[in-house]
């Protein structure tokens, strides 16, 4: 028998300490705000505007999926962003 490994793909807004949004997808939500904050294997951009809080969070079942999203949420307006944050209901 085949094992079948789930995989999820996440879509995430981080908080940055200029009070910017930075969008990004990941399979492990809690490595990659780590890595935002506390290694070089964060993104250039929260680098220099460190710390950074998960504000945003959405589930996909697939890279594509979450690559798809991620292109959608980058198009928003900051407004609609924050709308997004302000909605958002961490489990």
């Amino acid at each position: 028998m085949e094992q079948v490994v789930v995989s999820s793909w996440f879509v995430y807004l981080l908080r940055c300490s200029d009070n910017s949004l930075y969008c990004g997808v990941t399979t492990d939500i809690m490595r990659r705000e780590l890595e935002h904050n506390q290694s070089a294997k964060g993104a250039k951009y929260t680098r220099v505007r460190r710390p950074v809080t998960m504000v945003y969070q959405q589930t996909l079942a697939n890279r594509s999926e979450a690559c798809k999203a991620e292109a959608r949420l980058k198009k928003l307006t900051k407004a609609q962003k924050e709308a997004l944050v302000v909605q958002f209901k961490p489990i």
